[in-house]
């Protein structure tokens, strides 16, 4: 994956990851028997740039035959793309793909498409073997070939001729609802001078980060040599080598929004209390949005509250996760603290609808010193309609207005109704020092 420094993920990030920021704020210094201490937390998430990837083949019978069908099931948010490959079973080394970064399935207003998307498939030489007429009678492997991938228009390079790819495979969006889509593949080739069986394939569906697909190209790029696997599904409809790579770049990416802590005496947990539903103080607008300035201002000088900050990170304000070689962002804090006193941190999962990362009941003493990540939970706020997480229509940052709702504060189960989540102290690091 293309590096991509902390300084330009600021600038692309600032375009729609609107977390709200505010600067570092406090209250009364605590009394002359406090010490000091340094609190600092990391987004320490080893990234993944696909939020989905996964497999299809025939029912029944691995390959698609003509007059057969298969589906694709996915989430996507705006701007983000699904992509997928199958062979040209009757070919050497063809293969049939969109070009990058694929299918768009949302308008510019922001509105999902359905349909016939056919116009969008394409027929593709892998470049790998030389090209026989295509057609039972293809002998495989075939003879070696060194070339780029390059789309087929009307023949190959040895003059043998193809119907355009929409008359060979027909491809129908349709729109499931909570940003959920399924694509129908069919093998539309049957009677035609390009009669085929489609291969079993991958599919693949790339984040979108300040506007930018974090990969643009997660199969294939035109004009360039085949990787990754392709090969083995251009010239033996075998996905596995490539189902196997694309599974290796996706998962889990997420920042984290500026980081609230609160330190407070004598009084239960000010943020929130699994089971009951949202206080109305800020904390929605943190889970949904990454704004912790209205649940901060709200704490202010409330009995039992010490002190409240608010920790940005420099330049790109949220905290961004690890991104290849380049370490999470980390903020820190010195602090003042006493015997008896709680420490409460709260920050939003940048790519959800409402949820958030959150000291437990009884908060974190802030006297033990060393790694306090075992005390962080992750929470449904219950505001906010849950999507899959980094491809919802809807998720506040990724340009989207939440959908309300009003349930009890839940922890987010793991594995969730959508994904399965790194541990909790793989995504979020906390140390007192």
């Amino acid at each position: 994956m293309k590096r991509i420094t902390i300084t330009s993920w600021g600038g692309a990030l600032l375009l729609s990851l609107t977390f709200v920021a505010c600067k570092k704020d406090s209250t009364d210094t605590p009394a002359n028997s406090s010490e000091k201490a340094t609190v600092t937390v990391q987004n320490v998430l080893q990234s993944k740039p696909l939020v989905e990837s996964g497999t299809f083949q025939g029912n029944g019978n691995p390959l698609i035959l003509p007059g057969q069908s298969t589906t694709i099931q996915f989430s996507a948010a705006k701007g983000e793309a699904l992509t997928f490959a199958t062979m040209y079973g009757a070919s050497n080394d063809l293969f049939f793909a969109p070009d990058n970064p694929g299918i768009q399935v949302y308008d510019t207003e922001g509105k999902p498409i359905e349909g016939d998307v056919s116009a969008l498939i394409k027929l593709w030489d892998n470049g790998t073997r030389i090209n026989q007429k295509p057609g039972a009678t293809v002998t495989r492997p075939g003879t070696p070939d060194n070339k780029n991938i390059t789309e087929v228009i009307g023949s190959d390079a040895q003059g043998n001729a193809y119907l355009p790819a929409s008359k060979l495979v027909k491809a129908t969006l349709k729109y499931d609802g909570n940003s959920r889509f399924t694509l129908t593949l069919q093998n539309t080739s049957g009677g035609t001078p390009n009669e085929t069986p489609l291969s079993p394939g991958v599919w693949a569906v790339s984040y979108i980060v300040g506007g930018n697909l974090l990969n643009q190209s997660p199969l294939f790029m035109k004009d360039k040599p085949t990787a990754n696997g392709l090969t083995s599904i251009a010239e033996a409809g075998d996905n596995t080598p490539l189902s196997t790579y694309i599974s290796s770049i996706t998962g889990i990416f997420t920042p984290l929004s500026p980081v609230l802590v609160v330190i407070y005496n004598g009084i239960d947990n000010p943020l929130y209390k699994v089971g009951e539903k949202d206080r109305n103080e800020g904390l929605k607008e943190l889970a949904q949005k990454g704004d912790a300035s209205i649940l901060a201002a709200f704490l202010k000088g409330k009995a039992g509250i010490k002190a409240v900050y608010v920790l940005e990170a420099p330049t790109t304000r949220v905290l961004l996760p690890t991104i290849g070689d380049q370490p999470g962002t980390t903020v820190s804090q010195e602090i003042s603290v006493s015997k008896g006193d709680r420490l409460a941190i709260a920050t939003m999962y940048g790519f959800s609808n409402d949820w958030f990362f959150a000291t437990g009941a009884d908060g974190i003493d802030p006297l033990i010193k060393g790694d306090a990540s075992a005390n962080i939970g992750l929470y449904n706020n219950g505001t906010a309609l849950d999507q899959f997480p980094g491809a919802g229509i809807t998720q506040f940052n990724l340009a989207g207005t939440p959908l309300a709702e009003s349930i009890p504060i839940a922890t987010v189960p793991n594995p969730n109704a959508f994904t399965t989540l790194p541990a909790i102290k793989d995504i979020v690091k906390v140390i007192i020092k």
